[in-house]
């Protein structure tokens, strides 16, 4: 009776031993299929986002490569049926890319190096000293970040035609040197943010070794804030080069147009042809033989917006290390 006690015992311990080991394995199988589970959720999230992003790009590439009577069909969606390089060829010579180009990289890349100097001085001013009346001065930055550039542009461009500044790039050039300039308010703000995390230590330290304010700034702070210096370049340049308002208001002569500019220039004078030609076309009785320009001008915006998305490319692995360097903690 002892013996069958004990192998009874046995096999209970042995089923129990299996159950639990069951039971483990559909926990796991479990927490597998709920991980896969928010995986897959989290990859769908990413994939629609990314496809609501990259869809105008793709369009605007696959029209580029189409001949007008592709454009016209409406079986052609995305894949023409022969690819057209000449588009871009013919778009350079009317956009007058060069100059255009020359134009907007000094414009864009001057008045982002400018600010990246200026805006940084005055963010360190702000974050680092207490002097009398520095929440006021405070509130106006950013009472002019808040405040429409278009609200002003009338007095604006007086005082620029006064001091002959019309149909130059000193409008852009010069408020950019004084930590202004467009955004330069927000830039600001970032080099405050920035310059308040650093460890207050480090100035310490400069004060024993009987460096001053300015030589405090210019050897030890400065080039600490070259994660911030990062994101103001590349946030300067790309609004600065796409910005139409200003170089619009500002430049009135062709010989100064930036690609935003001469883009718009073409795309006006393209939409016009097209219009007559469809008129021309309804008077003959030819209607769906009207032409369209629309694979230029589709170039045209692509040639354009290159030159920002092969800096991007570049740079995107130091912006995001420099976003993540941004919120380090001081003491």
């Amino acid at each position: 009776m002892k013996e069958q006690g004990l192998a009874l015992a046995a096999r209970l311990m042995g089923r129990d031993r299996t159950d639990a080991a069951a039971a483990t394995r559909r926990i796991a199988l479990l927490k597998k299929g709920r991980r896969a589970s928010a995986a897959v959720l989290y990859y769908v999230v990413l994939l629609s986002l990314s496809f609501v992003f990259l869809y105008p790009l793709l369009f605007m590439a696959s029209r580029s490569l189409m001949q007008p009577q592709d454009v016209a069909d409406a079986t052609v969606q995305w894949i023409p049926r022969s690819l057209d390089f000449s588009n871009y060829g013919l778009v350079l010579e009317a956009i007058h890319y060069l100059p255009g180009f020359a134009n907007s990289a000094i414009i864009s890349f001057g008045s982002a190096a400018l600010q990246i100097v200026s805006c940084s001085f005055v963010g360190y001013g702000f974050a680092r000293f207490r002097f009398p009346g520095r929440g006021i001065w405070l509130a106006l930055v950013v009472f002019t970040f808040l405040v429409p550039p278009q609200t002003i542009v009338v007095p604006l461009f007086i005082f620029f035609s006064d001091l002959n500044w019309i149909n130059t790039h000193l409008p852009f050039v010069v408020p950019s040197l004084f930590g202004h300039g467009l955004k330069g308010a927000l830039f600001v703000l970032i080099f405050i943010q920035f310059y308040r995390r650093l460890p207050s230590v480090l100035e310490e330290a400069a004060r024993i070794d009987g460096a001053g304010a300015f030589r405090t700034y210019a050897q030890i702070m400065f080039p600490l804030a070259r994660p911030a210096m990062l994101v103001v370049f590349l946030f300067s340049v790309v609004w600065h080069w796409n910005d139409t308002f200003e170089p619009n208001t500002y430049l009135l002569v062709p010989e100064f147009f930036n690609l935003s500019q001469n883009l718009t220039a073409f795309n006006g004078l393209a939409t016009q042809n097209m219009n007559q030609s469809a008129q021309s076309a309804i008077s003959t009785g030819a209607i769906g033989a009207a032409p369209t320009l629309m694979n230029q001008i589709m170039a045209g915006v692509m040639l354009t917006i290159a030159p920002i998305l092969l800096l991007y490319l570049f740079v995107q692995k130091y912006f995001v290390e420099s976003i993540e360097r941004a919120g380090i903690a001081g003491e």
